[in-house]
Parts: structure tokens; C-alpha cells; sequence
């Protein structure tokens, strides 16, 4: 590379590195570099919102500074008129700490109902393809802790069990077909992450969808704000889920020993035969430890929900249950044992 060309090169990287001479931004710098190896390949996934959008100028910081090999990517979902509009400004404010961003359209029918669920579910499809074909192994995603605390509270409403409580966690519990997904920014205020996104771009999305009452979310977000004033603060709810998260390590523990102790998998077969001890331990440890076998064999990111795994582990320890379908899954009863196998093989 020419002289002049370097020297370029290297002002635009002062430029970019430039803001983490303030304070705020330097400490929350410093935080996300915890979560990740600077040695890995990683994929960032944008939004254009001011979460994404500091993500993206961090991990654009730590590929100037330490080499770190890293991906953008953003999905245009198509739900709204002014959605490509929309990522295309996304791209072209990146382009201001010169990262290139690659563009994924979630193509098809849209759905009128479960509209974010569903959206969601595409979007990860969407990346982890990407990431695949790209050879990474690791997506950074920018919740923070806001996120975590609406997260916590919607599960509740739906009767989570542990697991699902404490669910959004920095390292992801399970990996979404292959990739490990990572939230750096997890333990941070999305207020701070606004002040980063307007300091070092001046911009970031606003989502008409933030402020509809229509979706459940935010009217959680709201309720929040409301317990606040009841006395249950960020602080109490942080800890109440730190406290919830050192048992659901536990269950963990004895979850994966019952798997590796009571079962065994045949990669001839892709199947789990699980024998009848399996069955006989304590019941969370039955449920998340079968639930795991049926995500992995299912190849889904989230296991089936609560009530119809418990019906179906019922069935087995009571004897009523020959052979059904859960999660993608065919689940049969021979003998004294159940083999779990793909519903499509």
C-alpha cells in the first residue's frame, strides 16, 4: 500500500477511535471487550437503533485496534412501507466509521399476528445462514439490560419455568444451529447506548413499533416504569434475576449429568435412546434435560413449550404414551426405553 494511502488509512482511524476519549464511552468500551475472544470471528447483527448502532461501533473499534475479522449484517424485514428506505440510511451512517454492511431481506408472506415472535424467528434464520456461509461461529447481538428486565417480565406472564425466566443471559444457554450468540452489552442502560449512538453518529432509528400498545412488549416496558414507583426498582429486579440464575446454573449441572448418565445418542441413527432412570429423577431435572434432547434433535432454538413437554413426559412415566410428535421430534416408547428421532429423517 502507497504512502499516501496509509496515511489516510490511519486518519480515518483516528477519527473513528477518536471518541473513545470520553469517559462514558471508553468505560462501556471496556465492558463489552469482557464478553468476547479478540482472537474469534464475529458476526454483528444491526438494526439501526441506538443498541445496534454503539454495538457496531465497538466492534468496528476493536477490528482497528486488535484485527479482530468481523461481519456486519442488517435484516430488512418488510414489515413497514418505509423499511428499505430505512436500511439504506442504516448502511450509509455506517459507512461513516467505514464499515461495509451486508443487506439480508426476509423475503415471503408477512404475517397479521405473532408479528415479532415470527419476525424474530426469520431474522436469526436469516443470520445464522449468513454466518454459516462466512464460516463464524459467533453472533453479537445488542440487548442490554432493558431488554433483560422486559425479557424476565414477559416470561413471567406467560408462566416460565426457570429456565425461561432467566433465558437472556450474555453467553447463550444454547447455540441457534451451530452459532453462539453473545450479547456484549447486556449490563448496560439502553439511556448510555443512546448517548454513544447520537455522540459518535448523530442518528439512530426510531421504531414506530416501540410506542404501539398492540404488542405486549411495550406495555411491559411501561409497566416497569410503573413499578418503579411501587418500590420495585431496576436494582431489586436485577438481583431477584441474578439470584434465579445461580439456581438455573444448578439445575444445569444435574440436567447435563442426567443426559450424559442416562442416555446415549447414535449418530448412525440421530437419534437419543433414553433408558428408564432417565425418567426417575427430580421433575425440573426430567424437563430441562429432555427438553434439551428434543431441541437438539429438533434442531430448534427454543424447546417446546412448558405444558406440552410436561403432557408428553407424564405419558411416558405413567405408560400411556406409545409414540407422538413434539418439536420436530417422534418420540416412541419401546420397551422400557424412548427413542427420540427426527420427524422428518
Amino acid at each position: 500500500m502507497k504512502k499516501k494511502s496509509l496515511s489516510v488509512k490511519k486518519k480515518n482511524h483516528n477519527l473513528i477511535l477518536k471518541h473513545l476519549n470520553d469517559k462514558t464511552i471508553l468505560e462501556v468500551f471496556k465492558e463489552f471487550k469482557k464478553s468476547i475472544d479478540l482472537k474469534n470471528k464475529y458476526a454483528v447483527a444491526v438494526s439501526g437503533g441506538p443498541d445496534s448502532l454503539a454495538l457496531a461501533y465497538f466492534c468496528r473499534c476493536v477490528s482497528i485496534i486488535y484485527k479482530t475479522k468481523i461481519n456486519y449484517y442488517l435484516v430488512n424485514h418488510k414489515l413497514r412501507h418505509d423499511s428499505t428506505k430505512e436500511a439504506q440510511k442504516v448502511l450509509k451512517i455506517l459507512k461513516k466509521i467505514k464499515v461495509n454492511c451486508n443487506l439480508l431481506t426476509w423475503k415471503g408472506k408477512k404475517p397479521n399476528s405473532n408479528i415479532q415472535s415470527i419476525a424474530r424467528e426469520n431474522r436469526y434464520n436469516l443470520l445464522s445462514k449468513e454466518c454459516k456461509r462466512s464460516k463464524i461461529k459467533f453472533l453479537l447481538l445488542g440487548h442490554h439490560i432493558d431488554d433483560l428486565y422486559e425479557n424476565f417480565l414477559l416470561r413471567l406472564l406467560r408462566g416460565s419455568g426457570l429456565k425461561g425466566l432467566v433465558s437472556m443471559g450474555k453467553i447463550s444457554q444454547t447455540d441457534f444451529k451451530g452459532i453462539k450468540i453473545i450479547r456484549p452489552l447486556i449490563d448496560i442502560k439502553k439511556s448510555d447506548l443512546k448517548k454513544i449512538s447520537k455522540k459518535v453518529f448523530n442518528f439512530f432509528v426510531n421504531d414506530p413499533s416501540n410506542n404501539n400498545e398492540n404488542f405486549k412488549r411495550i406495555r411491559i416496558r411501561k409497566l416497569i416504569n410503573t413499578l418503579e414507583h411501587e418500590g420495585l426498582d431496576k436494582n431489586k429486579l436485577n438481583l431477584t434475576i441474578k439470584n434465579l440464575k445461580y439456581a438455573n446454573n444448578a439445575i444445569n449441572f444435574y440436567s447435563e449429568k442426567n443426559i450424559n448418565k442416562n442416555s446415549i445418542y447414535s449418530k448412525e441413527r440421530n437419534a437419543f435412546i433414553l433408558n428408564k432412570s432417565f425418567f426417575y429423577q427430580p421433575n425440573e431435572i426430567v424437563i430441562r434435560s429432555f427438553a434439551e434432547i428434543l431441541r437438539k434433535i429438533g434442531k430448534k432454538y427454543y424447546p417446546p413449550r412448558g405444558k406440552s413437554l410436561i403432557s408428553v413426559v407424564q405419558g411416558i412415566k405413567f405408560k400411556t404414551l406409545k409414540k407422538t410428535t413434539l418439536g420436530g421430534c417422534i418420540i416412541k416408547k419401546v420397551s422400557e426405553t424412548v427413542i427420540v428421532f427426527p420427524e422428518r429423517s
